[in-house]
C-alpha cells in the first residue's frame, strides 16, 4: 500500500509512525490483552495513558503549574459557547476580533451571551494592535489566531491589556512554541496537529475557573471537567490515546523549535513557488501569511478541475479549496513531511508548463 500526501485542512495526516504504533497496539496495550478502545476510562490502564498524555502536553508546551489541561469533547466549535459562559462572570460585553470565518462564528455565538465589541477587523490580513479599539471593562478579548480557510495568520499575539487574551489555536498549536502565560484560556480541535476528530483540548488559567453563568449546563463548566480531571462523563479515550502518542512523536523528533523549523521551510518553500509563477497567487498580505493552510488560485479557473484530478494521480489529495472562496488550499501541519511540500512544487511547476 502507497501512502499519498493529503492536503487536509481536517482531518489531517497524522504521523506515519504514529500510526503504526497504533496499529501494533489496536488489539493489545501492552500486554494488557485489550485495546484501548475497549478500558474502562477509570482503569488504571487508560488512566495511565491520560496522565502521561497530559505531562507531555505539559512538557512540551510548557505549560505554567497554574494552568489546567482539559481534555473534551465538543470540537473547537463548542468552546464558542463555553468561553462566555465560563468567563463572562458579571461582566456583560467581550472584544473579539475578525479576521475570518472562524472568527465571526465565534462571535456569533458569543453575542447570544453577551454584548460583542469587535475591536478589530481585516480580510486577508489582520488589525495592528494599534488599531483595535478595546474596552477595558470586557470579560476578555477573543481573536484566531489563524484562519484555515482564507490562510491569514497572526504574526503577533494582541495585548489584551489587563482582560483575559482567549484563542483558538486549533490550527497552530504544536507547529511552534507559543508562550502558555500570556492567554487566559486557549483551545483547540485535535483534528489537525493533535491527532484524530473528537477530542478539543482546552487550556485555561485556573483563576478563570469556576464562575458560570447560570443555568449553564454541567458538561459546558470548566469547573466540572477540571475537577473531575476531564472525566466528568465518559471522554473520547481512543483520540485522547492518539493525542498521546503524537506528543511523544514531537518530544522524540526535537520539539516545537525543531517543528517550528521544519514548519516555516515548508511554508516558504510553496510560498515561494507560487508567488515566482505567474501562473498561481495567493491573495494574503504577506505580513500575515499562515505556515500551516496555504490557499492558491490558478492563472484560470477553468484549470481547477484538471489540477485537481492530476495531482490526485500523482498522490496529491485534497487541494481542493474551502467551497466558500474556491481555488486550492494545501494544509501542511506537522505531520506533512517536506518530500510532500516538494512534490506539490514539483507538480505545481509541470502543470504551468503544461497549461500555462
Amino acid at each position: 500500500m502507497s501512502r499519498v500526501y493529503n492536503f487536509s485542512a481536517g482531518p489531517a495526516m497524522l504521523p506515519e509512525q504514529v500510526l503504526q504504533q497504533a496499529r501494533e497496539e489496536l488489539l493489545d496495550w501492552r500486554g494488557t490483552g485489550m485495546s484501548v478502545m475497549e478500558m474502562s476510562h477509570r482503569g488504571k490502564e487508560f488512566m495511565s495513558i491520560a496522565a502521561q498524555t497530559e505531562a507531555d502536553l505539559r512538557e512540551i508546551m510548557a505549560i505554567p503549574d497554574s494552568y489546567k489541561v482539559l481534555f473534551l469533547q465538543g470540537g473547537a466549535s463548542s468552546q464558542f459557547a463555553m468561553v462566555p459562559l465560563n468567563l463572562l462572570g458579571a461582566k456583560k460585553s467581550a472584544d473579539y476580533i475578525d479576521t475570518g470565518s472562524w472568527s465571526k462564528k465565534a462571535i456569533a455565538e458569543g453575542g447570544l451571551y453577551c454584548e460583542v465589541n469587535v475591536a478589530g477587523t481585516a480580510e486577508y490580513s489582520v488589525p495592528a494592535q494599534d488599531d483595535l479599539q478595546l474596552n477595558p471593562d470586557a470579560a476578555y478579548l477573543h481573536y484566531t489566531p489563524n484562519e484555515t480557510i482564507t490562510g491569514v495568520e497572526f504574526p503577533y499575539i494582541p495585548d489584551a491589556g489587563s482582560v483575559p487574551l482567549v484563542a483558538d489555536i486549533s490550527s497552530t498549536i504544536l507547529s511552534r512554541p507559543l508562550d502558555v502565560s500570556r492567554f487566559g484560556v486557549i483551545y483547540a480541535g485535535a483534528q489537525k496537529n493533535i491527532g484524530s476528530a473528537g477530542l478539543t483540548v482546552v487550556i485555561v488559567r485556573e483563576d478563570l475557573i469556576g464562575e458560570t453563568l447560570p443555568h449553564t449546563p454541567s458538561m459546558f463548566s470548566y469547573k466540572i471537567h477540571a475537577d473531575n480531571g476531564s472525566m466528568y462523563n465518559t471522554p473520547p479515550t481512543y483520540g485522547w490515546y492518539l493525542a498521546g502518542l503524537v506528543f511523544d512523536w514531537i518530544k522524540r523528533n526535537g520539539g516545537l523549535e525543531t517543528m517550528a523549523r521544519i514548519n516555516q521551510r515548508k511554508a516558504e518553500t510553496l510560498y515561494a513557488a507560487i508567488d515566482g509563477s505567474g501562473f498561481y497567487s495567493n491573495p494574503v498580505d504577506t505580513a500575515c501569511r499562515s505556515w500551516m493552510n496555504v490557499p492558491f488560485t490558478l492563472a484560470d479557473a477553468v484549470l481547477d478541475r484538471t489540477f485537481l484530478g492530476e495531482a490526485a494521480e500523482q498522490g496529491l489529495f485534497t487541494l481542493k479549496g474551502h467551497r466558500s472562496v474556491g481555488g486550492m488550499r494545501a494544509s501542511i501541519y506537522n505531520a506533512m513531511p517536506e518530500q510532500g511540500v516538494d512534490a506539490l512544487v514539483a507538480f505545481m511547476a509541470d502543470f504551468q508548463k503544461r497549461y500555462g
